[in-house]
């Protein structure tokens, strides 16, 4: 969706505060000709010195905080949200909790928890945004993220893979659902594989994960913006999962 010169679409963006997947496809969108909501839930300095960022370069940018598994807050993030810019053409949903656990330490509360984050919170907020872009007549997209491995889950994430593992159905569910009551309304989900290593990965690690990916490289977040470019581009595409997972989901590795 490239905007007019006189027009500025929205888009918000859950777990953009850090400096993680969710801000680099902030900023891409920002670059775009976006204005933006930063989506937070602890990490308000880091998503307040984005904003400050992405002002000087002409985006209108406000930080957001949430608890996403919050019902009530979630209603009051999207309310601060048309508050500010009175639309929303673009929700892309990153946020996340992703906890190591060996399964005989998993209790209910682990489950319920992660479900909260990756299930429910993706629910509250595309049920809001999809809302919204419904009764505009314009439409919007919304862009839910999974995770690869559902296809091919590891150990010590039982409680993970179980929430981010409905994803799939919420998404062509809300494809339905949200297409019934405005057709340019679309949604569809990116199963992201090793875009970003986390900071405290070594470097043996690293070359690990290169080396089970079929393309022998990884560490791209920006590869998870062109997929997201993608989704809002192409009028003719919902309900789609797409891996970009240099072929993780297929191949086991070496």
């Amino acid at each position: 969706m490239s905007p007019a010169k006189d027009f500025r679409p929205v888009a918000l963006v859950t777990g953009s505060g850090r400096q993680r997947v969710g801000n680099v496809v902030a900023r891409s969108l920002a670059e775009w000709g976006y204005d933006l909501g930063l989506h937070y839930r602890t990490s308000a300095c880091e998503a307040e010195q984005t904003a400050e960022q992405l002002a000087s370069a002409g985006c209108r940018a406000v930080p957001l905080q949430a608890d996403v598994s919050d019902e009530r807050q979630v209603e009051r993030m999207f309310d601060t949200l048309l508050e500010r810019f009175g639309r929303l053409d673009v929700l892309v949903t990153t946020a996340s909790i992703w906890d190591r656990q060996p399964l005989e330490q998993v209790t209910a509360d682990d489950v319920l928890r992660s479900f909260g984050v990756n299930t429910l919170g993706t629910f509250l907020c595309c049920r809001r945004g999809g809302l919204i872009m419904a009764g505009q007549e314009t439409g919007g997209s919304i862009i839910t993220f999974g995770d690869w491995a559902i296809q091919r889950p590891y150990r010590d994430y039982a409680a993970y893979f179980t929430a981010k593992g409905s994803l799939p159905t919420l998404t062509r569910m809300f494809a339905v659902e949200l297409a019934s009551r405005n057709p340019r309304v679309r949604v569809n989900c990116i199963h992201p594989g090793p875009v970003m290593f986390p900071d405290d990965m070594t470097a043996d690690e690293r070359q690990q994960v290169i080396a089970a990916t079929l393309v022998k490289q990884a560490d791209c977040p920006d590869s998870v913006s062109q997929a997201v470019r993608f989704f809002i581009d192409n009028p003719f595409v919902t309900g789609v999962c797409l891996p970009v997972d240099g072929g993780r989901s297929i191949f086991a590795g070496p």
